[in-house]
């Protein structure tokens, strides 16, 4: 009977160590070897037929009290770690709930991010189109005062040559920006806004009626109509096209392009020259 009491103690034992604490199963086994002690010394004391003497009891005694001091400490050392390991749950508690309110505000800033990346992605597309029509419209400029430059009476087109040497003769492939090619083309419309309200008179060399080139003095209305007059009193007409200025002798405007030309140096007074003019 004593053997199968032990036995199933032992499969008790077995199957609660699965799942205690390991202090919890130190203060079990503790019991349990007490237990075996006082069953084993009344066992011997039964086999012997006689009552246990005062040498046993006083060791039984001894183990008993071995076994409680077991106990307490087991107890103690089980419910200090219980405070610490619930200290450390409230803890990891602490920074879960702080991760988690992390977390929001970076999905907040993350959607913030996308929404203001939309807006900036939406105005960059506005400006790459308003930039592709810029580049149109100037194109189209550039392309206008390049047809105009051999209308340009010479003067003014030797004045605006830097300026046009920077209109690039391939769009694609020119390295300015829009901004200096709008720049550039203002320049030129600038320069011919204000030659287009001026008289101006200049020296050049003009093919006169017999044929033989001869310096002469030439005097610009504007864009539009030119007069020129030699030393020797051969005067023409000259008139802008789009393959350039066309030169036309007329001996019959000679003495009034010569009084122009005096008014103009302040020889003469003010007054009306009547001037032959063609609108085109």
């Amino acid at each position: 009977m004593f053997n199968h009491q032990q036995s199933i103690k032992s499969t008790t034992v077995a199957r609660r160590q699965r799942w205690l604490p390991r202090s919890f199963c130190g203060f079990v086994l503790a019991v349990l070897v007490c237990g075996q002690t006082l069953l084993t010394a009344q066992a011997a004391a039964v086999a012997a037929d006689k009552s246990p003497s005062l040498e046993e009891t006083r060791l039984t005694m001894g183990k008993w009290i071995e076994t409680q001091q077991i106990i307490a400490k087991e107890r103690k050392d089980w419910q200090q770690g219980k405070e610490i390991l619930l200290g450390r749950l409230e803890l990891v508690k602490k920074e879960v709930a702080t991760l988690a309110d992390k977390i929001k505000l970076a999905s907040a800033s993350v959607a913030e991010a996308g929404k203001k990346r939309g807006e900036l992605q939406a105005e960059q597309d506005q400006m790459k189109a308003a930039g592709a029509r810029l580049t149109e419209i100037i194109c189209g400029l550039e392309s206008e005062v390049r047809k105009m430059s051999k209308s340009i009476p010479e003067p003014i087109r030797a004045r605006l040559q830097p300026l046009y040497l920077r209109v690039p003769d391939d769009p694609a492939k020119t390295r300015a920006s829009t901004a200096e090619r709008f720049q550039n083309v203002l320049g030129i419309l600038n320069e011919l806004n204000k030659a287009n309200n001026e008289i101006s008179v200049s020296y050049e060399v003009r093919t006169l009626a017999d044929g033989k080139p001869a310096e002469v003095r030439v005097m610009y209305l504007g864009l539009a109509q030119a007069y020129y007059v030699s030393a020797n009193g051969e005067a023409g007409i000259g008139r802008p096209t789009l393959e350039g200025w066309v030169w036309t002798p007329s001996r019959a405007v000679s003495s009034d392009v010569l009084m122009a030309l005096e008014i103009l140096q302040g020889k003469q007074s003010p007054a009306f020259v009547p001037l032959p003019v063609k609108i085109q």
